[in-house]
């Protein structure tokens, strides 16, 4: 083979040709390019205002140097209506928040009716239940879109949210009219259902597993009857899985309770003489046998069906009526609809409700402006404009656009500060256990309730003939992307 020489003047003249072809590449639209980098170099200098700016962010907590003294000086922690409950509920590291919200609407008056020192329902049983439904909605969206483009959009969402621990009102209302509700007592949390992240991750990878074995099937020709006959066997396996992570649920049970009462009240006290009433007495009944939906019946006997979920979506048209594709844990439920209203309306709505005793289910976007230090919620509580001598300007609108602004936790509302005829702010009932906020609670500010309260959940007897009529048009469906749809995944 003959070798070839090149002359050091030719590749001298190769490589020149070479970078003057880079040099005349053309530099694409946008690109952050040499030149734009050499401008903000060239337009930015450190003063000393930046720079003591710079010294404290670069050691301390954003968050601390931001915080508006001017609102924790302002708190004083009273509410000139609140609704009587005990305890605080803690959903530890799960994202049940619609679900503790669901039941602490519930918790006051079984506190009040049995007249009991505290009580919760047993979350565990329910999320056993929530767990089996996700898991046969699943299966029957692998069945129904088996022909679907890998690649579409809802497919992809079908697979991203399918046992997670998220939901919306409506799910918890499907589980109850289904399976009932027991007390704590009888199904107690576990490790599994209180830190679900593991627990998902297996659950996930079996439906996965077995999602493609009724893909495979299919592609062989099998029938629909033959595909759910191997969806049915699965979901003996997924029950068998969650047995082993939050124990069986019962279908019946014993409960007994104690309630506690004074033997005299204070007229009694007057007449028999006593400066004080007596000490108060336990008094123990005696165990009963119940099914979880008689128990419901008998204790709660709530009617949900009266509960309309009310919406402000300041980016979509008021008095309309919307649904979210998707957005059910039970197949053959109903999908979450609501009718978007202007934000006065809700907050007249809500203080109603409020003010009738009846504790309120309400979703927001937890990620802005509250503080679990402090147990408060209040409209640039962290004041980062200030603090980086930058205007940041962003409607509730613009977030939802650019998606940024939806519900990511649910709670109770449980007082409000009525001043002057209006709302000045709101108590809250979070599920985040007694260490965070003040006790478990947190005071809601007004301006925070128009910014970043999407959602609330309300007694039909609270709400306006002409919106309940709403509710009787057709709804227009958005999409499983739509910012908010997919269900409440909890900010925690």
């Amino acid at each position: 083979m003959t070798r070839m020489i090149r002359h050091p003047l030719a590749i001298a003249f190769c490589i020149s040709n070479v970078l003057m072809a880079k040099t005349h590449t053309p530099v694409p639209e946008g690109m952050l390019n040499p030149k734009l980098i050499t401008q903000l170099r060239e337009g930015y200098e450190m003063d000393e205002a930046d720079q003591a700016r710079f010294n404290a962010i670069s050691n301390t907590d954003i968050n601390k140097l931001a915080l508006n003294r001017e609102i924790i000086r302002g708190e004083d922690g009273h509410f000139s209506h609140k609704i009587a409950s005990k305890g605080i509920t803690d959903q530890k590291s799960s994202g049940r928040c619609w679900m503790f919200a669901g039941f602490n609407v519930m918790r006051p008056k079984i506190i009040h009716e049995l007249g009991l020192d505290e009580f919760e329902f047993s979350s565990a049983y329910l999320q056993f239940w929530d767990k089996m439904e996700k898991s046969n909605r699943y299966l029957e969206a692998v069945i129904e879109m088996r022909d679907g483009d890998p690649l579409d959009r809802e497919w992809q969402l079908v697979n991203e949210w399918m046992v997670g621990d998220g939901g919306w009102w409506n799910y918890v209302t499907g589980l109850i009219e289904k399976y009932g509700v027991v007390p704590v007592s009888t199904m107690p949390e576990t490790h599994s259902s209180e830190n679900t992240r593991v627990m998902n991750v297996v659950l996930e990878r079996l439906l996965r597993s077995r999602a493609i074995g009724i893909l495979q099937a299919h592609a062989k020709g099998a029938s629909v009857a033959k595909l759910r006959k191997t969806k049915e066997k699965t979901l003996a396996e997924v029950y068998r899985f969650l047995c082993l992570n939050l124990g069986e649920p019962p279908t019946k049970f014993e409960w007994r309770y104690e309630a506690t009462k004074s033997s005299e009240d204070k007229e009694d006290a007057k007449k028999t003489g006593n400066e004080k009433p007596q000490v108060k007495q336990e008094r123990l009944t005696s165990l009963k046998s119940y099914t979880p939906k008689g128990f419901y019946e008998e204790f709660v006997g709530v009617d949900l069906s009266k509960f309309v979920c009310l919406y402000h979506d300041a980016s979509k048209p008021t008095g309309k009526h919307y649904r979210f594709k998707r957005t059910h844990n039970i197949v053959g439920d109903e999908d979450m609809d609501f009718v978007n209203i202007e934000m006065e309306a809700m907050k007249e709505i809500a203080v109603k409700s409020v003010l009738a005793n009846q504790p309120m289910w309400f979703a927001v976007n937890m990620g802005i402006d509250q503080s679990r230090e402090h147990g408060l919620m209040e409209h640039e509580l962290f004041d980062y404009e200030t603090l980086f001598d930058i205007e940041m300007p962003l409607s509730k609108a613009d977030r939802t656009r650019l998606y940024a602004g939806s519900s990511n936790h649910a709670m109770v509302l449980r007082g409000v500060d009525i001043q002057n005829g209006k709302p000045r702010k709101w108590l809250v009932e979070n599920s985040w256990g007694k260490d965070k906020g003040n006790k478990g609670t947190w005071t809601l500010y007004n301006k925070w309730f128009e910014e970043h309260v999407y959602t609330i959940i309300v007694d039909r007897k609270h709400v306006p003939a002409k919106t309940l009529k709403v509710f009787k048009e057709e709804a227009d469906e958005l999409p499983p992307w739509y910012p908010g749809s997919m269900g409440i995944p909890d900010s925690r």
